[in-house]
């Protein structure tokens, strides 16, 4: 959430965008990524890159807003909110003080079933900044003053929630497709639980969750296999060795047949949609991937952006995505029209999926999807920050470690036989919707005369949702 405020901070930064270039310049399969486990029996993913003096730790622990305790949602968030907000004996001032004279960057996030982190620093400062990153998460001070203005920031993102159309159109969505569950719940909290945190409450599930035994860990850059050794140790080797994780149950996606309409007087109305997805793990999950592609995938040859904005005008755009989760699996899709054309949108969307489900794509719709995917692959390993994100996502996924090379024979090896058959199994089952915007009568009585405006949630599609089948 930091920034670099001193001049040396803007200057060393221009460094960092440097090494974005230097790395983009090899090609996938040239990136040799190495397993490292250090004498305490942490293990890391390591791409040693000397191109340029910089150093991308990415890490994640199992946990996320599914381990809140009953009654109190957004304890994780405010929690991870709070890491870099003063640690060991430096206050929040001295400790951002730190940071910035070093460059350092730190960040953190709680996700449905995960807590991220990640460091960048350059290499001369890589001492410091372990130092840094080691407070952060062994002693974390979680001051009252600090706690409550974090707390205060929160509240006030949760009150511009309920006007707006986007963000209500999602909370009800997950509300209504995993009622009682976890996954239900807002990662944020609400304007009833996040008052209710209480400094002992994050100290709890700090210690509960940020765990030796349930960390991933990617290192990118200007560091060698010894280093990250000695790294582990000293910056995760204080951790509690295991977390102490509730039970979260399975679920599927619930409400599939039902629209939820909120009155909501806005210029647009957003729309959101989906179904139960499929799991990472499963062996039909590249023929989905490919064939959700074909669907709404984010580009501009996507059926549902073809249908419902080229050749009639109703959204500014439209996409959905994959999202896989420990206990779930979710398709997911938004967008936003004029309120006198939800109506309409809603039954051109449901229809185009029902058609994909009942036809399946073409043998020229799979070619193509085939290709974009494998060529735009590259995108995801431009930056020492997306490459090591990427290694992290990898590990919670349980792939393997030459997943980047073997990713092309298993996107080719999808027949249009297995891209049908998988079409109908992940489309064939209804879905759900929230219809976030004016009345229809009312909007018929005096609607906009542009098409809707683009969804927020969809630049990039999976920003928002915690993660989307791009990145894989």
């Amino acid at each position: 959430m930091k920034v670099f405020a001193s001049a040396g901070g803007l200057m060393r930064y221009a460094a960092l965008a440097a090494l974005a270039f230097a790395f983009s310049a090899a090609p996938a399969a040239a990136t040799t990524i190495e397993r490292v486990t250090s004498p305490g029996g942490i293990e890391a993913w390591l791409v040693h890159e000397q191109a340029v003096p910089l150093i991308v730790v990415s890490f994640a622990f199992d946990g996320g807003a599914a381990q809140d305790p009953d009654g109190k949602a957004g304890t994780a968030e405010l929690m991870t909110s709070l890491l870099d907000e003063g640690a060991g004996p430096y206050n929040s001032q001295a400790f951002q003080d730190r940071l910035d004279r070093k460059a350092v960057h730190l960040d953190f996030r709680a996700a449905r079933d995960h807590i991220h982190g990640s460091l960048r620093t350059l290499s001369e400062n890589k001492d410091e900044a372990f130092d840094d990153l080691r407070l952060a998460l062994t002693a974390p001070r979680f001051d009252a003053e600090d706690v409550e203005l974090n707390r205060a920031q929160i509240l006030s993102a949760l009150r511009r929630q309920l006007k707006s159309p986007t963000d209500l159109a999602g909370l009800r969505w997950w509300q209504a497709a995993f009622p009682g569950h976890p996954y239900g719940r807002p990662i944020g909290g609400t304007l009833e639980s996040v008052p209710t945190i209480t400094i002992d409450d994050l100290k709890a599930y700090a210690h509960r969750v940020l765990a030796r035994d349930h960390l991933k860990v990617a290192v990118v850059g200007d560091i060698d296999a010894d280093a990250v050794k000695a790294m582990l140790d000293r910056v995760f080797g204080g951790l509690p060795a295991h977390a102490e994780l509730k039970p979260v149950p399975p679920a599927i996606v619930q409400g599939l047949g039902r629209r939820i309409s909120v009155d909501l007087d806005v210029p647009q109305t957003v729309i959101d949609f989906g179904g139960p997805g499929i799991a990472r793990n499963d062996p039909d999950f590249f023929a989905a991937y490919i064939v959700n592609h074909i669907l709404g995938g984010g580009t501009f040859s996507s059926r549902l952006y073809q249908d419902v904005r080229e050749k009639r005008g109703l959204v500014y755009s439209i996409a959905d995505t994959l999202l896989w989760y420990d206990q779930s699996a979710v398709f997911f899709g938004a967008t936003a029209t004029r309120a006198d054309r939800a109506d309409e949108t809603v039954d051109l969307v449901g229809k185009e999926i029902h058609r994909l489900a009942e036809t399946g794509p073409t043998a020229a719709e799979l070619a193509k999807a085939k290709a974009y995917l494998n060529s735009s692959f590259v995108l995801n390993l431009d930056t020492s920050d997306k490459v090591a994100a990427l290694l992290v996502q990898l590990q919670l996924d349980h792939q393997p470690i030459d997943y980047i090379t073997r990713r092309k024979q298993m996107i080719d090896a999808v027949t249009l036989d297995d891209a049908k058959r998988v079409a109908r199994r992940l489309f064939d089952g209804g879905l759900l919707f929230t219809v976030v915007g004016r009345p229809s009568a009312l909007a018929n009585a005096g609607a906009p005369s542009s098409a809707g405006a683009a969804h927020p949630a969809l630049a990039p599609m999976g920003g928002m949702l915690g993660g989307s089948g791009e990145l894989r």
